[in-house]
């Protein structure tokens, strides 16, 4: 794997291979030490357009108990805002001796233009393109779906998601990651049916490899694995004009998880959301604050499963098994 830019680029082998170095990596993140020799010497540059708090973080942790160096840079403040290009600033962190990039940006397909236009020549993760793809939020929770639905005796290692039905709720116009997640969460084997209002479902979403239903109640009814509620991306809509639904109110009432939809999900059944959340609009304050509740269990699990990407990426090599001891 030379870079991560999307949920497709990885098939069933390469995505397991992921989510098992994850497991392994969050192993030592349980002990007295949580550093890791693996990366040392390496810098790691967070490239980062928009703003983010859980990424961003995420992937500093990340690195940094790789024992990585990690320089952070916020186009806010830099020179971007006088109007230098992405290849420049690229190409000015590659001269800094940058080893890996990982990069968020407002432009769908930006990651993918740094990582092949030959200005830099070092791994590039895509943390996040417009409305295009996060392949490390659908890994992350991926990987929280396997350890609380896939796990036989507590380990899910070596194991896919066939079988699990997962529903994915919300403003899947704007979201890149329904996106990814519909990418990745197939490719290992589930079922997802996409839920939102008819402005909401992006033109094609018909052709994606999943079900596309308008009714929360009728996909609920189904008994999902795992409900997964989407942020509703108010600073999306308005740039781009327009009502997408009548009124806050009306939208928690037909698509958000309340209370009562939550008593009717299956009892194994997991509730999920990439955050940040809108209390009250796409989930009630029972739902995110319920034992089923899987959401800051997922910004955990983001750390892992980073580590897992930046060690593939840049150590090059599978992660050994616990009983071999962690990877150095």
């Amino acid at each position: 794997m030379r870079h991560l830019l999307s949920a497709a680029d990885l098939d069933r082998d390469a995505a397991v291979a992921l989510l098992d170095t994850a497991e392994e990596m969050a192993v030592t993140q349980s002990r007295e030490i949580r550093k890791l020799p693996t990366l040392r010497g390496r810098t790691v540059v967070n490239l980062f357009f928009e703003d983010s708090t859980r990424t961003r973080i995420s992937f500093e942790a990340a690195a940094k108990r790789l024992s990585a160096d990690v320089i952070n840079f916020a186009a806010k403040g830099s020179s971007v805002s006088k109007g230098e290009s992405l290849k420049d600033t690229a190409q000015t962190l590659q001269a800094m001796g940058a080893d890996a990039v990982v990069i968020r940006h407002s432009a769908s397909g930006a990651p993918h233009r740094l990582a092949h236009s030959g200005w830099i020549d070092v791994p590039v993760v895509n943390a996040g393109d417009g409305t295009h793809q996060h392949p490390t939020q659908a890994l992350l929770d991926a990987y929280t779906v396997r350890r609380h639905l896939a796990a036989d005796d507590g380990d899910s290692r070596g194991r896919d998601l066939t079988g699990l039905r997962v529903v994915v709720v919300g403003d899947v116009l704007h979201s890149r990651v329904a996106r990814s997640n519909v990418d990745l969460l197939t490719t290992l084997g589930a079922q997802v049916t996409l839920v939102a209002p008819p402005t909401l479902v992006p033109v094609g979403a018909h052709a994606w490899p999943a079900e596309v239903e308008y009714d929360l109640d009728a996909a609920l009814a189904t008994g999902p694995d795992a409900v997964m509620m989407l942020r509703v991306q108010r600073e999306r809509m308005s740039s781009s004009g327009g009502g997408f639904f009548p009124s806050p109110q009306e939208y928690h009432r037909r698509y958000g998880l309340t209370g009562a939809r939550l008593a009717r999900l299956p009892e194994h059944a997991i509730v999920m959301h990439p955050g940040p959340m809108n209390r009250g609009l796409e989930i009630s304050a029972e739902a995110a604050d319920s034992p089923r509740s899987t959401i800051v269990e997922q910004v955990a699990n983001g750390v892992s499963v980073r580590m897992a990407v930046l060690y593939h990426l840049l150590a090059g090599a599978p992660a050994p098994t616990t009983t071999q001891g962690a990877p150095a």
